[in-house]
């Protein structure tokens, strides 16, 4: 295995950060993950996730902060990291106990998704997600609501309009919730999710 080393700091090696996540469950102060200086925001967050059972959450719903102190100068300085923040590097920073990393939230919003292709005798799912989520990512957590092993890639995502009777597949890379507030009249619409049939799984 690789191993770099700058400022003394082996990015292969394991470290320890104790993340405040209260905003998960009110029971929950913190969660102290073991990880590496190579480990992300967006790495530790999933983590976070899936240590809880929250595999239905969005992901981009949540972001990281770091409080960093100066005791000389009594200045308390909070930090939003970035997804591809390394927080173990920012940690080594600054002396032990003059940094806190919390996990925080974003507003996002609802959406309906009629999913029983997913699940024969489920009607529909609604998840709250951030509006910068896109559709593959919306797949994959319906996926993880029903512990799906089948791939992102077997399905895709439709605006469906009762009135005007038509469905419109979404693209990839589309904010299902940037699409919804386009809709004038709301309960025109919802998300149907279907199964690709010409999709063809890769050989190994």
């Amino acid at each position: 295995m690789l191993c770099l080393c700058f400022n003394s700091l082996c990015f292969c090696s394991q470290t320890t950060i104790k993340v405040y996540a209260r905003c998960l469950r009110p029971d929950i102060e913190y969660k102290t993950l073991s990880i590496t200086f190579q480990t992300t925001c967006r790495e530790v967050v999933t983590s976070l996730l899936n240590k809880y059972r929250m595999r239905h959450r969005d992901p981009n719903l949540f972001y990281l902060t770091m409080e960093v102190t100066v005791r000389k100068a009594g200045v308390r300085t909070v930090l939003v990291l970035d997804e591809d923040a390394r927080p173990a590097v920012l940690q080594s920073c600054h002396p032990r106990g003059d940094s806190r990393l919390s996990l925080q939230t974003r507003r996002g919003g609802l959406v309906k998704i009629y999913d029983s292709v997913l699940m024969p005798g489920s009607q529909y799912k609604s998840l709250l997600i951030s509006d910068r989520t896109t559709v593959d990512e919306l797949i994959q957590i319906l996926l993880n609501c029903y512990n799906s092993k089948e791939r992102v890639e077997q399905f895709s995502l439709y605006e469906v309009c009762r009135s005007q009777e038509y469905q419109r597949k979404l693209h990839p890379d589309d904010c299902p919730l940037n699409v919804q507030h386009c809709w004038t009249i709301p309960n025109e619409f919802h998300f149907l999710i279907r199964r690709n049939l010409d999709f063809r799984p890769r050989r190994k």
